[in-house]
């Protein structure tokens, strides 16, 4: 399964860039990258079995563990792409929200793109940890 997140503006070479990349090293599956311009751009295209995650405010605020068994769920079920989804400054509009499997909130507080990255990156990583029954993920 291609984790390929899809990220309005460019982080460039960065701290934040840095950690992004470190932790998608670590994830088993293949990873991608795309960087669109805050307005316009083209998207990439769709392929057949693809889920859409995209973060937004609106959405649920699920526990590493939920996220987890929902994209294991994914997985297991033949997924074969799952497209995270950060959008420009002003997020998602309700045509855009419709077309996703799921709304994802990191909470209620506001983060920068480039921070969201890096949580979505690490969380992705934790998903792929706690379905291999690797220590990194604790709870409780």
């Amino acid at each position: 399964m291609l984790i390929h997140i899809v990220a309005r503006g460019r982080i460039g070479r960065s701290p934040e860039a840095e950690l992004v990349e470190r932790y998608l090293k670590r994830v088993p599956w293949p990873t991608r990258i795309t960087e669109l311009p805050d307005t316009g751009g083209k998207m990439p295209a769709l392929e057949p079995q693809t889920r859409i995650v995209m973060l937004d405010e609106t959405g649920e605020v699920l526990p590493s563990k939920a996220l987890a068994d929902r994209i294991g769920r994914w997985r297991d079920d033949g997924v074969r792409e799952l497209r995270f989804m950060i959008g420009a400054a002003d997020g998602f509009d309700d045509a855009d929200r419709a077309q996703a499997d799921l709304l994802l909130s990191f909470g209620r507080a506001t983060w920068p793109h480039i921070l969201a990255r890096a949580m979505l990156a690490e969380q992705v990583w934790r998903a792929a940890s706690i379905l291999a029954n690797h220590p990194y993920h604790r709870e409780g």
